[in-house]
């Protein structure tokens, strides 16, 4: 039944599109793999008569590279994560949203409106959020082995071969944790601490390096490596999938939590298609369609009611209170992220 409300409530969201459909063409700018590539575009260009084109990147750093050297007038809609916004708004490389034309801002959850790096959604509305943890083959490693972050970084185990993520704040916040540190912290010594442990760590044989989630989570799949920090909706299907064989897990010491949000680039050619995107996004058909292909949790609490029951059931989708309390939000840390970018680029070059 609730199959047939979703497929109906997304014809009916294709039919209240069309109304207002103005052709031409979006250009989005996001990570690989974060909706059906295939399918979703479709659907907004059904609704809208609007064609989309995506480009991909691996990390928010590649992101704002690219939007820094020109590609500010190439995109219509970029996807970053929370903790850099700040350096985007700052750097004046948004667009402000007009709230006029987004009537499905109401949608979002509670906790989603007007976040603490950008208030009253001035520049942003909420895509995803999840966490960042293990993603595993159990054949290779046991559940005991997982349940602390040790399975990486202490020497004295022999987790077979893995990946770390290649994102500076996730990466480094992971370690200062492990070592009983602030997520967060802006001290030079702990910031060198971490970095002598992910230089150590990147130096054993069984480390293959650094990799975006989705190469790290493809090498577990291929048995190129045994475990994979990554993005919890990267591991989530395949675990689905596969269940007997794959697992995903936050290690006790705790991880990231983030929410990526739809944004505008400063110079993006297609302004009103942008925020028929983002109003289209927002509609409880489209939002709940995108989280059950992504498995991510999704900030549209309108959109709650027709997800995948598994998913809600999903302590990798949705973390238990035991979990949340152990998640962190990367706060953005001013002139101190200098001192941060030193500690990664010792770790990077070391």
């Amino acid at each position: 039944m609730k199959k047939m409300i979703l497929a109906l409530l997304i014809s009916l969201s294709f039919l209240s599109g069309i109304a207002w459909c103005g052709g031409g063409e979006l250009k989005i700018f996001t990570w690989s793999e974060y909706m059906d590539e295939a399918n979703f575009p479709k659907e907004f260009e059904k609704a809208t008569g609007i064609k989309v084109s995506l480009d991909l990147y691996e990390s928010n750093e590649e992101m704002m590279a690219k939007l820094q050297s020109g590609g500010l007038g190439q995109y219509d809609i970029i996807l970053p994560s929370d903790f850099i916004m700040p350096s985007l708004i700052h750097l004046k490389l948004l667009t402000p949203l007009d709230h006029s034309k987004i009537p499905n801002l109401k949608n979002l959850s509670e906790k989603f409106t007007s976040p603490d790096f950008d208030p009253g959604n001035k520049y942003s509305a909420g895509w995803q959020w999840g966490t960042v943890g293990l993603f595993y083959n159990k054949k290779k490693m046991s559940e005991a082995d997982v349940k602390s972050w040790s399975v990486i970084f202490d020497p004295a185990k022999t987790p077979g071969a893995f990946y770390l993520i290649d994102s500076v704040r996730e990466m480094l916040g992971i370690t200062l944790l492990y070592l009983g540190y602030d997520f967060n912290t802006t001290n030079p010594k702990e910031l060198k601490a971490a970095a002598d442990l992910l230089v150590a760590t990147k130096k054993r044989e069984a480390c293959l390096g650094f990799k975006g989630g989705v190469g790290g989570k493809n090498d577990v799949i291929s048995g190129t490596a045994s475990a994979a920090v990554v993005y919890n909706g990267d591991a989530i299907q395949t675990v689905a999938e596969d269940p007997e064989t794959y697992g995903f897990i936050v290690p006790r010491e705790g991880s990231a939590i983030w929410i990526d949000s739809m944004c505008i680039p400063a110079k993006a050619p297609n302004l009103e298609a942008a925020h028929k995107w983002i109003n289209w996004v927002l509609e409880p058909a489209a939002g709940a369609s995108l989280s059950n292909f992504n498995h991510y949790a999704t900030p549209n609490g309108a959109a709650v009611p027709y997800l995948s029951k598994k998913d809600l059931d999903n302590p990798g989708v949705w973390p238990p209170p035991e979990v949340i309390k152990t998640l962190k939000f990367i706060k953005d840390l001013g002139k101190d992220n200098r001192i941060v970018d030193e500690a990664w680029t010792r770790v990077k070059s070391h």
